[in-house]
Parts: structure tokens; sequence; C-alpha cells
């Protein structure tokens, strides 16, 4: 595995009276495709600018292999930085933007010519490599500065949010190049993203940070099954949450089977979770919208746990794969819950479930999940 492990140990960054990183720890591996998530603001740049050397942290540590790198300018730190503005020279080809770090070190024409080539090859852009940026994409600018950022074979490649000033579907595309670039090279990737669905797509891991702090670390897959706390699920994806309070805690192999009181669903619901909590605890609970199922007639099942609500169908919303739906509870006071429903079959005369319909969504106990109400 190329690259090296990215250590950052107890990083806080202040200006002024703003606390921009606050004790900040991580441990990013060797060859890794990680990404630092979370809305704007919240500490990730700053952290990756302390990473290449762009700004000093007022105390803490980041290391590469276990190696203080603080004391050493950007250039010396083996790290190569792509930004979301392309900082490309407008007045050189690709074949030239590509080979200028090469060409700041004085390197042979031979080999010059060989790692250009090598490089644009791997960007996909053999046809262009005679053109100014001018007259290239932005997808195009993209790689170009991708390029040109790995042509020195740097040991970790820092992306600040490269992809954000391409329209969606360009986004896409280019993030699975993305992907299969690190495969390509095997260097660490630490990418910089307020996009959770770009983090989901690509990462090994995801540190999600907020005011400064991280929240959780952990794969896509955990940072979205098992969020850590409410901002963590409310920011990964979408979800319906509500507080709520323990009623009773049982022991069922080796997960718990909780009774929740609900209030804003004025009722109780059946939750299980890995930990025993205690009676009388205030926590907050999650269901994805895709975890519920919704029909016109109650669920045939005989498992008391399963929970089951009736609602009308306030607001459908088609968006071709699913629908979306927001469910009025009958209950007073009434509260929406929101429901995914993936088409699967072919819907010759429209969804099934139609505005004002009657409604019955249910989901199991595993299919929820319980967070801390608050982020410490």
């Amino acid at each position: 595995m190329k690259g090296v492990e990215v250590t950052a140990q107890r990083v806080s960054r202040s200006y002024g009276d703003f606390k921009a990183l606050d004790n900040v720890s991580v441990q990013i591996k060797k060859g890794e495709f990680f990404s630092l998530l979370g809305p704007s603001g919240c500490g990730k740049t700053t952290l990756l600018r302390i990473i290449a050397g762009f700004d000093f942290p007022d105390s803490g540590s980041v290391a590469f292999d276990n190696k203080d790198i603080l004391p050493l300018p950007p250039e010396k730190r083996q790290a190569n930085t792509v930004f979301q503005t392309y900082a490309l020279f407008p007045h050189l080809t690709v074949y030239e933007n590509i080979a200028f770090p090469l060409r700041l070190r004085r390197t042979d024409k031979a080999t010059v010519e060989q790692k250009v080539m090598e490089y644009v090859k791997l960007v996909q852009l053999e046809g262009h490599i005679n053109k100014k940026p001018s007259m290239l994409s932005g997808g195009q600018k993209q790689r170009v500065a991708i390029a040109r950022a790995l042509i020195n074979e740097p040991s970790v490649l820092l992306l600040d949010e490269p992809l954000s000033a391409l329209d969606a579907k360009l986004r896409q595309n280019l993030l699975v190049e993305l992907d299969l670039i690190h495969d390509k090279v095997g260097i660490t990737f630490i990418y910089v993203t307020h996009d959770q669905s770009e983090a989901l797509s690509v990462s090994d891991r995801i540190a999600v940070m907020n005011q400064g702090k991280i929240l959780q670390i952990g794969t896509p897959y955990e940072i979205y099954e098992a969020p850590a706390t409410r901002f963590v699920a409310s920011f990964i994806g979408e979800t319906n949450i509500f507080p709520c309070t323990v009623l009773s805690c049982e022991a069922h192999g080796e997960e718990f089977l909780l009774r929740l009181d609900v209030p804003q669903l004025q009722d109780e619901v059946f939750v299980t979770d890995f930990e025993a909590q205690e009676v009388g605890a205030s926590l907050d609970f999650t269901v994805r919208p895709e975890k519920i199922r919704i029909s016109h007639t109650p669920p045939r099942s005989n498992n008391a746990t399963m929970n089951t609500f009736k609602g009308i169908v306030e607001e459908p919303i088609y968006s071709g794969f699913q629908s979306k739906f927001f469910i009025k509870l009958e209950k007073e006071p009434s509260t929406l819950v929101k429901v995914f429903k993936q088409h699967t079959v072919f819907l010759e005369e429209g969804p099934e479930i139609q505005w004002k319909d009657t409604v019955y969504v249910s989901w199991s106990a595993n299919d929820g999940y319980l967070v801390k109400d608050t982020e410490q």
C-alpha cells in the first residue's frame, strides 16, 4: 500500500473569537480514501489546510507516518492539493499545466514526456493535450488539476471540495473516475465535502464534523445505519427523528428490546439496541424513510414489536425511481412522517398511493435507532 498514515492529535485553531477546530484528533490509514464531511464552517477545510501546510494550529500535532510535519513548508510535506477553483495556468496547454511541477524540479525532457503522457492517460485527456483551459469543460479542467497534483507522486492527495463547481450529473461521473484513480495510484486521499452522497459513494471511512469537532468516524455503512448523534442522523441522508423517553429495557440475546414513550407520535414505540439504556433516559429515536413500509391495509404481522400507525397522505412527491410521502398521523397533535417507496414494477396508471389516501405506515423494532440528543 502506498501513501502515508496521517495523524492529527488534539488540533485546535481559532480566528479571533471563532473556534474553527476544537481539540480534533483523527488517524487516517495509509492508502485510505478518507472524507471530512460537514456543513460550511464546520472546520473541515481548516483541518485540510493545516495538513497541507497553508495554515498552522494553535495547539496539537500533525504527523505523516509518525513524523511531525508542522515544521515543514508545504512543498516538503509529500502532500499536494486539488482545489475547487482548478487553479490552472490559463496561458498554458493541458500538457504544460500537467508538466509544470516537473519543470520546476528541472526534470529531464524524456522523463517529463513519459510521465505527462502517463497521467494524461490516467485522467482520460489524451485528445486534449494541446488545448488551453478556456477550451475545456469544468470536468476536464478538474481532471487536469488532479493529474498535475499527482504527477509528483505525493504520498497524500488533499481534495478541497473539488467537484462542487460542477453540475450534478457531471459531478457524479467525475466522482466515479476519482475513485478509480485512487484505486490505480493507491495513495492516501483526504477528501473534503459538504455533500453526504459524495462521501458515502467513495469513502473507505468518513469523519462527520460540526462546529469544529469530529462527531463520528466510521465506514459509510456505520455512519448511515448507526449514527452516533442527532446531528449525524439528520445530516447523513434523510430521516424521521423524535425525542423520546425509555420506558423499559429487556435483554434479548445480544440485543436489548426497548419500549419508548414518543410524545410527538402520541404513542409507544419499540426499538432494539446493542446497549442497555436506563429507564427514564431522554434520547432521540430515528427511523429512515426507506425502512418504513406503507400500504392501504394494516400490515400482516403477528410481531408484537411491529410499530404501526394510521394516517393520511398529506403530500406525495413522485421522483421517477421512487415516491416520497409525507404522512399525517391521525393522532393529535398530528405529526408528519416521511416515507420513501421504491418503484420496482411498471406503473401503468401512476403510483398506487395517492394524495389524501388513508394509509398505514409500519416498521420493525430492528429498523429504528437510538441516538444521543446532544453532540457531546
